[in-house]
This record gives structure tokens, C-alpha cells and sequence, in this order.
């Protein structure tokens, strides 16, 4: 699942094509009248054989067949047969699904004709727990990026000595990263955009393809979202440029519309998030673990889940003055963007530090069991909380300090600051925990002992 435009069909197709020597693709967008070879009997010979006369010439073969079930979301119960198809055994499905759909929005009647059923049939309608691997997809990232643009591999290993070692990048490897950052920047990590830079090396184009995507962001806006959130998720959306133009950078209602309130706006807000587009990123005051149970449900940003989606809003003309370094006084709201990209591709979720005083880090994540801000410049600005921060440590319970932005490698006592285009490099994994086995034949052991006693 994930937002759309981000690649699943063309992904799972690909595999498909790759490990199977027939593939079954079935799209209930695209092609409605499958969703009757799902409806009644969910036993799996009962399905193939209402496929196999919808489908002429089409023959399904035990372990060398591969179903896809694209927009899985249409069809209820298509997602139901998966239970049914994994204890079958004899076949295997891929579905995929925009995150709107997969979460339960939809049609109010397509909801009421399933409601309807489902009394009829219990459970026919259900979500198969335990019968699904859901894998989460997003845009490219940056390292995808440059794989996309045929970058050697042999230089993002590069990357990751320098980053390892807290090396200087060598100067024609970093002049050129920072130049495929701003073109990253300016295109974003949606296919489409990508493969028609690749192609025409033309940003009007690209343009063109996101205009064609928002377009579609906008069709789901009517087709899925709520009636009584419909009138106002495309002003939620529409307002996310401004927020971040502000120095204070939290969402506030009342820049959605003038007198706006949370009670109107924060179902448009949820949706906007379940169907991938935004990411929020919380407050906290307090620079420790766990960062979930010091935020602040009430207080938070709003960014792109893209940033190619945020410099398509921005207007006309913004891609050049990107390339052209020329942005002006929006160039850190674009970097934050960026970092927020970054970490959510990395499946993280998003917290910021600041205080009524005005201190403020952009960004905290746990690396190695540690809380680490991170501060993201466009530029080289210095950054006057980091230093508060690391000169009280027994304070703010801070030991390390990454900072992103146009310089090199280099490291200053707990500072460690990083190249922007350095941000994908993060490790940002889980610390393993290993647990000795307990001796359960001792224990039992010494308690027969002591009941003997």
C-alpha cells in the first residue's frame, strides 16, 4: 500500500514478470465486472473458475501462477479470498492499494451495499488478520534517486566511508552531490516527474506531471474523503506553503482561514495523512526518550510527504530559482521539507524540540538509544539552540548534535555537521536487543529442591 503514483503497480508487475511464469493481473478500477468472480463463495476453486470465464485463453497453474489484485480497495472482497487463497496454498497474490482505500474510505453506498452483505453473510467482508504481509511504499528517496540517474554505486559507497569515518567528501563528488540534491529538490521521488526529466530534461514537463498528479490527489479528495471534511481538506492542503513561510513554523487553523478552529479542520488534516500526502511532525519540550510520550498531539507541523508535491505549490518559476540557488526567504522551510521527506521514507515518526523561550531543533531521532536533534540550514547559518543545548548537557540530557547544510564534513566536539545531500545516509535502525536464554531446567531444578525441603 501506499500514496498514490508512487510506483506499486509498475513494481509488483515487475517482480511478477520476473519469478512466475504466469501472471494474472486484475485491476477493479479498471476492470469492475471482476469483482463478481469475488462475490459470494470465497472458495478458492469457486473464484478460478469464475476468472477462468471471464478471462479467455488463461490458465492457472499450482506455483508458477501469480494473481495481482491491483486497487484491492474496490473490491472488498477480493482482500477477504486472501485468507482463503493463503490456506489454499496453491497460489500466490500481491495486492496492492492506495492507503485511503486500505484504511476504510470510500463511497458512502459502495459502504452501505458491503453493510448489507456483511448481515447477510457474516464476516464475508472481513480483513483477513494474519493472512497478509503489508508492505508500506513510498516516493524515491535520494539514494533512488541517484540510482535512477545512473550514479555508480561505487560513489554512494563513497558517501558512506566519508560519513563512517567523518571524512571530508572529496571536492568533484561534492560539488556534484550538491548538484543532484537541487535537481532531487526541484523533481522529487515520484515516478512519473522522474522519468519524464530523464527523458526530456525539461522542468516544464515535469510540471506538467505533477499537475496531472494533483489532479488525481484532488479526484480522491471527492471520490473517498468524508462529506462533512470534503469542503475543507483542499483549503488544509492548499495552506501547507504559508505555514511554512511563517517563522513559526506550527500549523495554525487560523492561516487555513480566518477564524478556522480545530473542530472543522482536524478531520480534513487526518485525511490528508492517511492518503500518504502529509506528514505531521509533533512538539515537545523536552529533549528525551521516548519522544511519543513527550509530544504534544495539539501542536505540530504539517509537511509534504514529498517534497516535489511542496515546490510544485510553491508556483511557477520556483524550480529555476532552486537551481539557480535564488529562494529567497522560503530556502529553510524547502530544507525542512527535505529532512521531513527523508524521515519519513524511513518509516520515522516525526518530533520537534522548542520551548515558550524561543529555543527551537528541528528535528529528534533515536540513534544508537540516544535522543539526537537535528538542525537542517539551507546554508551554513549557525544555530544558537544547538549551542545551548550542548553546553548543558545536565539539562537537556543531550551528548550529540547532528547539523545539515552547504559545508562538508566536519565535526566540532558533539557537533558533527553533515553535507544536506548526506541526510539518506542516516541510520536510523532499531539498536538490536539480545536476550541470554534463561536455564529453565536449572530454575525447575532448584525449585524441586526447595518444595523437597
Amino acid at each position: 500500500m501506499g500514496i498514490r503514483q508512487c510506483g506499486k503497480t509498475f513494481i509488483v508487475q515487475h517482480f511478477a514478470a520476473a519469478h512466475y511464469k504466469t501472471v494474472v493481473y486484475i485491476n477493479f478500477i479498471k476492470q469492475p465486472e471482476r469483482i463478481n468472480a469475488f462475490v459470494g463463495s470465497k472458495d478458492v476453486n469457486v473464484i478460478l473458475l469464475n476468472l477462468s470465464a471471464q478471462i479467455q485463453g488463461v490458465s492457472f497453474t499450482p506455483g508458477d501462477t501469480c494473481f495481482i489484485f491491483d486497487e484491492i480497495q474496490e473490491c472488498p472482497e477480493a482482500r477477504t479470498s486472501l485468507k482463503f487463497f493463503k490456506e489454499d496454498g496453491r497460489f500466490d497474490v500481491i495486492a496492492t492499494g492506495s492507503l485511503l482505500g486500505v484504511q476504510g474510505y470510500g463511497d458512502e453506498k459502495k459502504k452501505q451495499r458491503r453493510r448489507l452483505v456483511e448481515l447477510k453473510e457474516p464476516g464475508i467482508n472481513s480483513v483477513p488478520v494474519g493472512s497478509e504481509d503489508i508492505i508500506e511504499m513510498f516516493p524515491l528517496d535520494f539514494e533512488e534517486f541517484l540510482w535512477a540517474n545512473g550514479l555508480s554505486e561505487d560513489v554512494v559507497e563513497t558517501l558512506r566511508k566519508c560519513y563512517r569515518e567523518e571524512k571530508p567528501v572529496p571536492a568533484g563528488i561534492h560539488v556534484a552531490m550538491k548538484q543532484f540534491l537541487n535537481l532531487y529538490v526541484t523533481i522529487g521521488g515520484l515516478p512519473e516527474p522522474i522519468n519524464v526529466f530523464l527523458k526530456t530534461n525539461n522542468m516544464n514537463e515535469v510540471s506538467k506531471a505533477y499537475k496531472s498528479i494533483l489532479k488525481e490527489y484532488r479526484d480522491d479528495m471527492v471520490k473517498y474523503a468524508p462529506d462533512k471534511d470534503k469542503p475543507h481538506i483542499r483549503e488544509c492542503f492548499n495552506s501547507i506553503p504559508k505555514q511554512l513561510a511563517k517563522d513559526n513554523k506550527k500549523f495554525q487553523y487560523n492561516k487555513v482561514k480566518p477564524g478556522g478552529r480545530s473542530d472543522t479542520y482536524l478531520g480534513s488534516l487526518q485525511w490528508l495523512e492517511d492518503a500518504g500526502i502529509i506528514c505531521r511532525c509533533y512538539n515537545t519540550d523536552i529533549t528525551g526518550l521516548p519522544m511519543e510520550g513527550n509530544a504534544k498531539d495539539n501542536v505540530f507541523k504539517v509537511y509534504t510527504a514529498d517534497i516535489g508535491l511542496l515546490v510544485e505549490m510553491l508556483g511557477p518559476g520556483v524550480r529555476a530559482d532552486i537551481l539557480q540557488g535564488n529562494l529567497g526567504g522560503f530556502k529553510g522551510a524547502i530544507y525542512e521539507n527535505l529532512m521531513a521527506d527523508t524521515l519519513h521514507k524511513k518509516e520515522q515518526n516525526l518530533y520537534y524540540f522548542q520551548k515558550d523561550s524561543g529555543m527551537e531543533l528541528d528535528f529528534l531521532v533515536r540513534i544508537n538509544g540516544e535522543c539526537v536533534p537535528l538542525e537542517v540550514k539551507a546554508k551554513t547559518a549557525q544555530a544558537k539552540s544547538v549551542k545551548t543545548v550542548l553546553n548543558h548537557p545536565e539539562k537537556y540530557k543531550v551528548k550529540h548534535v547532528i547539523k545539515f547544510g552547504d559545508f562538508n564534513i566536519g565535526r566540532d566536539g558533539q557537533l558533527l555537521t553533515l553535507p544536506n545531500y548526506m541526510q539518506f545516509l542516516l541510520n536510523l535502525e532499531p539498536e538490536e536487543i539480545v536476550l541470554e536464554s534463561i536455564d529453565v531446567d536449572a530454575v525447575n531444578a532448584l525449585a524441586s529442591e526447595i518444595i523437597k525441603e
